[in-house]
């Protein structure tokens, strides 16, 4: 950078902007740009066969686990006991990690029972929970 004058009598700092290296870092964009843009819009053309064939979707196993407006729990509408929700939520988890529990509760039921039903289920190691609801009437 220039910081002098081409006046050999004057001190004044050179008033005018050295444009040079910004020309330079300007070609060099453009040329990489130039050399890349192609190389972006080329593609293998191929002739795929065609087939028809169903689409596989691996579907966790579902615990529907229900609990009615006198805090009776059902899971797969068979009757359990709080007792033994543990020990059905360790095993479904150990056979697949990816369960899901979907959770339909009355709403007459009080918080405390529900919660401790997702506490038994987390502690239990099933980590996919949804809460099933009706939509409204209109």
């Amino acid at each position: 950078m220039a910081f002098g004058s081409f006046d050999k009598g004057s001190n004044a700092p050179m008033a005018e902007i050295n444009t040079t290296p910004l020309v330079d870092v300007m070609l060099v964009l453009l040329v990489v740009f130039i050399i890349t843009a192609p190389l972006l819009t080329n593609a293998v053309k191929l002739d795929l066969p065609a087939a028809t064939a169903a689409a596989h979707h691996d579907k966790a196993e579902q615990i529907r686990l229900s609990v009615d407006a006198a805090g009776l729990i059902y899971w797969n509408d068979a009757k359990v006991t709080e007792a033994e929700l543990a020990g059905r939520f360790t095993s479904a988890a150990q056979a697949d990690p990816k369960v899901e529990l979907h959770l339909r509760v009355d709403k007459s039921v009080a918080y405390d029972h529900v919660a401790k039903v997702l506490a038994t289920a987390q502690q239990s190691g099933v980590t996919r929970i949804g809460f099933v609801t009706e939509a409204p009437a209109h």
